[in-house]
């Protein structure tokens, strides 16, 4: 079942694209003693790479420096799209369906400044995986003694199984929703999750990502029909996206503020992100490099942006909907759910959102399984085979589910799903801290290390996440204990 990956793969798996005149062998970053661009490929590192990050999948997208502009926006397009994901997820639902019903529209530049700082995040991982040739976990292993590695590995699953635990509660309160299956039967149906994902990236890489780009244009369109038929007004939407002093010293608005960061920036998508730009086959010089980071850029950008659009929304609906109703203190997806169309007057409100939510969940399971077998692979060194790792990886997540759900029904599942944004909470310093390092250090990323503007920028960042979540976890630890 378990099986070493201490030899480097063959340049056969590796380079699965013919070969062309503005590309270089692929094989030849894993090998010190070939001829290729980049013979120091492991200098500043403590160990060297053997492996490419998903070998599987690795170079399989074939991108030619000599095509044009439009043709590269579509080669490198797909990896920005199922790192949005992560930040639509059902962890997210509840704190965004709380600050609008709330206080109506005024944390949407929360919702805005957390969609800067992840985008920020995720150039620095995309630009790790181009240009070091490691994911953010392989770089971990590389650069800090095994038991450090060891125990940032077990963090990193620890929350892993909090982010899958967060799709499952999200795919089962859903499925409740739309088709009444009690919510324990809902949790063991997820498990059929981990088979689908296998047959799409048996597919190949692109299909897995067009399933993904399905799965979003689902949750616009039922988010696009609900806020037209709310009529939110403009001016408020817009003047919500100004940041206000009362967002500071509001404790309540700080609090909710608070969790929409914290539930925003995911620690999984920077292992994900790292990893899965190498699947496209560019030239891994320096011009090959530079020309990666700026298309792979543009796609999280323009992905991110999407996911920006879909939590404003849920906010957006919120507010339009519940603020300076009776049902200001709606915070729950089922109870937002069953209110939606009676308040409305929109028969399909309610089910559009139910379909939104089971979609945002099954996007969050492809996405998760992938980022799951990075972090065991990247970390550890060893590979379990796929439909064996995300098995156990699932049923991590299933069991607490299940358990809660039979004893506390549906509000204790809700609050499962709360407790897995903190572990999250409590996982991301541990993420963003060597990647900022990381990619801070000329010796590891030569001339793409960051600019002293965008690492000052990036470590305050980082201060301001830390800080937050902090803040977010004595408050919620202090809320439970009273």
């Amino acid at each position: 079942m378990i099986r070493p990956t201490e030899k480097p793969l063959s340049g056969r798996v590796l380079n699965p694209c013919p070969p062309q005149a503005d590309f270089k062998p692929i094989a030849a970053v894993w090998d010190a003693s070939a001829e290729g661009p980049h013979p120091t490929a492991d200098s500043g590192w403590r160990k060297r790479n053997h492996t490419p990050s998903l070998p599987e999948v690795f170079s399989s997208i074939r991108v030619s420096q000599t095509a044009s502009r439009w043709r590269k926006i579509l080669a490198f397009t797909g990896p920005g799209l199922m790192v949005a994901v992560g930040y639509m997820d059902p962890g997210n639902w509840a704190t965004d369906l709380a600050g609008g019903a709330r206080f109506g529209y005024t944390l949407l530049s929360v919702i805005l400044i957390s969609n800067f700082m992840a985008i920020l995040l995720q150039h620095l991982s995309l630009k790790l995986g181009i240009v070091t040739g490691r994911d953010l976990a392989q770089a971990c292993r590389d650069h800090y003694s095994r038991p450090t590695a060891i125990i940032l590995w077990l963090l990193c699953e620890v929350a892993i199984a909090a982010c899958d635990l967060a799709e499952v509660v999200g795919s089962a309160i859903a499925l409740n929703l739309l088709f009444g299956i009690p919510i324990v039967i809902g949790v063991v149906i997820t498990a059929g999750d981990v088979l689908i994902v296998l047959f799409l990236q048996h597919k190949g890489f692109r299909i897995l990502e067009c399933m993904v780009a399905a799965l979003i244009v689902t949750i616009g369109a039922c988010f696009a029909y609900n806020l037209a038929q709310a009529h939110p007004p403009i001016a408020a939407i817009l003047n919500g996206l100004i940041p206000r002093s009362q967002i500071v010293f509001n404790p309540e608005m700080l609090y909710i503020a608070i969790g929409i960061l914290g539930a925003t920036v995911m620690p999984h998508n920077l292992y994900l992100h790292s990893s899965i730009v190498q699947t496209r086959a560019f030239a891994r010089d320096d011009e090959g490099k530079a020309m990666a980071i700026r298309y792979a850029t543009f796609d999280s950008t323009a992905a991110l942006l999407g996911a920006f659009f879909i939590n404003a929304a849920i906010l957006i609906l919120a507010a339009a909907t519940f603020h300076g109703t009776e049902h200001e203190s709606v915070a729950d997806i089922g109870d937002a759910y069953k209110l939606l169309s009676p308040v409305m007057g929109v028969p399909l409100a309610s089910t559009l959102f139910a379909v939104a939510l089971l979609a945002s969940g099954q996007n969050s399971t492809l996405t998760g399984t992938l980022a799951g077998q990075i972090v065991m692979e990247g970390f550890i060194n060893i590979r379990l085979r796929p439909w064996l790792r995300r098995l156990i990886t699932r049923l991590i997540a299933i069991g607490p589910a299940v358990v809660v759900a039979a004893i506390y029904g549906e509000h204790g599942v809700g609050r499962l799903l709360i407790l897995s944004q903190v572990i999250l909470s409590l996982q991301l310093s541990f993420a963003v801290v060597p990647l900022v390092w990381f990619t801070s250090q000329k010796s590891k990323m030569g001339r793409f290390c960051n600019s002293p503007w965008l690492s000052g920028l990036s470590w305050l960042v980082t201060i301001v996440i830390i800080g937050f979540n902090g803040y977010l976890l004595m408050r919620t630890f202090s809320d439970w204990g009273g």
